[in-house]
């Protein structure tokens, strides 16, 4: 990996949660936007025009389309069986790895989109047993230089950090403008500081994500538990003391809470040691693969999208 300083010079890295961005992308754009075959590419043109977007308003030298290679690892899953599994595809074969509910002319844009951009030569990353939240954690805290996350996922905001120049860009609609999320937004937004918010999220809980959270208590006192007591283990370690301030039904719930609340940390908080494979970062000027590249153009209908791509790619 090559992102960081290179000649005294500091290297600004984006990561995309590459799916969040692709879905987003698949809502944003009207499925009448179609291949010459009459196939949907919505997705498709909606995430490349994204990727032009962002190039154009953030400049980034380097870039890394982080992929889910497991959307929901076991791992997590034995900690919380209940996690993601409402997204789980009713069709999955049993004994066979779950499979996302996806929308049934989303799925076969995901082969072009990832084909399309090993073509253009942007880095590509995914790791098996994780998902790319768990990529992009890695990736940011071994940067040396900023760090822009384009995420429609909440769960990212973990990593913010104005002391790295880590933060968010977290699109407000569709494939539009995104929200700038620093240090003070989610202090503003959530109560909480970032390094706090994974506990904040385990104690509340997210049915997007399947995670219970602790009955009784929402956003607000969530954050002022987590406020009072510093962090989930102070929290927990107030329940268990009866002279706390704690009102008798939230230390009832924190207590009844107790198997959910051993493993739902780190079910939250995403991965900073994946072994990553060695790849580069560098945001190219031109094409990698300009044939293959001009093929999946004509098939895919995608001579719009690419071209302005590749002139913000080429300034």
């Amino acid at each position: 990996m090559g992102c960081g300083i290179i000649g005294g010079v500091t290297r600004r890295l984006m990561l995309l949660d590459t799916s969040s961005l692709y879905y987003r992308a698949y809502f944003g754009v009207p499925d009448t936007v179609r291949a010459p075959d009459g196939t949907p590419v919505n997705a498709v043109r909606g995430l490349l025009d994204f990727i032009s977007r962002l190039v154009h308003d953030h400049r980034p030298d380097d870039l890394v389309a982080c992929m889910d290679a497991d959307w929901r690892p076991q791992w997590r899953v034995d900690l919380i069986p209940s996690y993601k599994a409402h997204r789980v595809a009713e069709e999955t074969p049993a004994g066979q790895p779950d499979e996302e509910e996806t929308p049934d002319t989303l799925a076969p844009q995901v082969p072009v989109i990832d084909a399309v951009l090993d073509a253009l030569g942007i880095a590509r990353v995914g790791v098996a047993g994780y998902e790319a939240d768990d990529v992009i954690g890695t990736l940011s805290g071994l940067a040396s230089g900023p760090v822009d996350i384009v995420t429609g996922d909440r769960d990212l905001f973990q990593l913010v950090d104005d002391k790295r120049g880590v933060r968010v860009l977290y699109p407000r609609k569709g494939v539009g403008d995104c929200d700038l999320v620093d240090d003070e937004l989610i202090r503003t937004k959530y109560g909480v500081r970032p390094d706090q918010y994974a506990d904040f999220a385990a104690l509340r809980g997210d049915t997007s994500d399947g995670l219970p959270g602790v009955k009784g208590i929402g956003e607000k006192t969530a954050a002022q538990l987590i406020n009072e007591y510093g962090d989930l283990a102070g929290v927990r370690a107030a329940a268990a003391d009866r002279f706390s301030r704690l009102t008798p039904a939230k230390r009832r719930g924190i207590l009844e809470a107790a198997d959910y609340l051993d493993v739902a940390p780190k079910v939250v908080r995403v991965a900073m040691d994946v072994a990553l494979p060695a790849f580069d970062p560098t945001l190219p000027s031109e094409p990698l693969d300009p044939a293959t590249l001009e093929e999946l153009v004509a098939r895919w209908g995608l001579a719009g999208a690419t071209g302005r791509l590749l002139a913000t790619l080429h300034r």
